[in-house]
């Protein structure tokens, strides 16, 4: 069987990692916490002069666990579709290292397409670095995880215009928590996240 073959042994490990990503955000959801939130968070911004460049990866646009998800299924599925086209016409497997180039180019071209549609349907976590810092002072809803010191949850809130923007949050004050549906006002950007307060003002949301 070519599944656990040697030579195929680049898709099957991609699948173990896939596997082990929903297991981990399932996992996530269970308790509260989005694990592709909070690697987003954690993440650094990209380099100045390479968001052109990369754009078409839509990285900062879509979660990176899902561009990662994206990326491995079509690798190990493509993967595993050359070997068995080679099997079939051939009579032999290739290298595992000639097979995953084809793979490799069909991952990239997935996540540049299936990314492009996901960033267009999804809501926008940051527009510009204008848009970004006028979002403090504004408040929304913690809609997932639950934000302590350290830890960031999700925001939802509306800009000026009335855009709607999913942020990563922590609280302001070392001792506070906010769980899920609290109110919060942004104060202060720091790095790829905010800082808040609950929210003193409810006419603001």
């Amino acid at each position: 069987m070519i599944w656990f073959a040697q030579e195929t042994w680049p898709f099957g490990s991609a699948l173990l990692l896939l596997l082990a990503l929903l297991i981990l955000e399932g996992a996530g959801l269970l308790f509260s916490s989005s694990p592709s939130s909070l690697i987003d968070g954690l993440l650094p911004d990209l380099p100045e002069g390479l968001e052109g460049p990369l754009g078409w990866l839509h990285l900062g646009k879509v979660p990176f666990l899902i561009l990662l998800g994206i990326f491995l299924a079509t690798f190990s599925m493509s993967g595993y579709a050359v070997q068995a086209f080679c099997q079939a016409l051939l009579g032999y497997l290739f290298p595992a290292w000639i097979a995953v180039i084809p793979a490799i180019l069909v991952g990239v071209a997935s996540v540049s397409g299936l990314g492009g549609l996901l960033a267009r349907v999804m809501p926008s976590e940051e527009s510009t670095a204008i848009s970004e810092m006028s979002l403090v002072g504004r408040a929304g809803i913690i809609v997932q995880g639950v934000a302590r010191a350290g830890v960031a949850a999700q925001l939802k809130l509306r800009d000026i215009h009335g855009r709607t923007h999913y942020v990563l949050v922590e609280p302001d004050l070392s001792d506070e928590i906010f769980e899920e549906g609290a109110a919060v006002l942004l104060v202060k950007k720091k790095g790829a996240r905010y800082t808040g307060i609950r929210n003193p003002h409810p006419e603001l949301i």
